[in-house]
């Protein structure tokens, strides 16, 4: 996740209204599968698997993840891919240098799977295109916006009807850019610690906020629910779930996809039929 300084972001920007203002049913293409949380697939589920690559994606949608976190950058010759860190060093023992430095069909020739077992050898880093195609209809899409431009990803987007498939997380100027070009898009702004969580509230009166378990809490979410914003946590391991979950956050982001889910299941299991149709409308 992009840490985003929210403090020292001009002062000009809190006359920027957004287009979110409370959450509404329409907000998000989906409802969450499991006990009224969303389940994010933190780089797809990459365990035994080459992270964001298409096999990564897959399998978040065969064990029904909500979300799958796509980080994005920007190609030498103008094409968006998803790969997480700025160079290829650590994915590739062939080659080294930025992801920008390669035009797409030199990282197209890159082995990024066989560091993760032989039989991932022909996996490759896809494009975002692929990945619109393949989540369209199955999947939703927690964009993370590491390096690329936002038109271009936009136009993207809304060639798909995907508006309300995506979640945007990116830099306050970022996020600006996307809710006055696309009115439908959902920006999620992190704030980082709660001290700066009823600032951003005010800057883009957002209908889903992200954080990090780090700066989570029970009057976080509080202050999202009465702000009309969801909350989508990155969580700090398995053992971070029952807090979150009994401070009523509406979303983990998580490496332990299966886990998660069959806590949820079980969750829903033991939970009153009311309480379950509850926990799907949240906030």
């Amino acid at each position: 996740m992009v840490r985003v300084l929210w403090a020292v972001f001009p002062a000009v920007v809190l006359f920027f209204h957004g287009t979110g203002f409370a959450l509404e049913e329409s907000a998000l293409a989906r409802k969450p599968r499991h006990g009224g949380v969303y389940v994010v697939a933190h780089r797809g589920v990459h365990d035994g698997i080459p992270e964001n690559t298409l096999a990564a994606y897959r399998r978040a949608i065969e064990l029904g993840a909500d979300f799958v976190e796509v980080d994005l950058r920007e190609t030498k010759d103008g094409h968006i891919v998803s790969i997480h860190n700025s160079t290829v060093d650590a994915y590739t023992k062939d080659h080294q240098g930025p992801v920008k430095g390669f035009t797409l069909a030199e990282l197209r020739a890159m082995d990024i799977g066989s560091r993760v077992g032989p039989e991932w050898a022909d996996e490759r880093i896809p494009t975002f295109e692929e990945i619109l195609d393949l989540c369209r209809g199955r999947i939703g899409i927690y964009l993370d916006l590491k390096s690329a431009p936002v038109s271009k990803l936009l136009d993207m987007v809304c060639a798909r009807g995907m508006e309300k498939e995506v979640l945007w997380y990116a830099g306050p100027a970022q996020l600006r850019e996307v809710a006055e070009k696309c009115p439908e898009c959902v920006i999620m702004p992190d704030p980082g610690p709660e001290g700066l969580l009823p600032r951003v509230l005010e800057m883009f009166r957002p209908r889903v906020v992200a954080s990090t378990w780090k700066h989570f809490s029970e009057s976080f979410a509080k202050t999202c629910h009465e702000a009309g914003a969801m909350v989508i946590v990155d969580d700090g391991g398995p053992e971070t779930w029952a807090d979150m979950l009994a401070w009523g956050v509406d979303g983990i982001q998580t490496d332990h996809v299966a886990g998660l889910i069959t806590l949820l299941q079980q969750r829903a299991e033991e939970m009153p039929a009311c309480d379950t149709e509850a926990a799907s409308l949240t906030p």
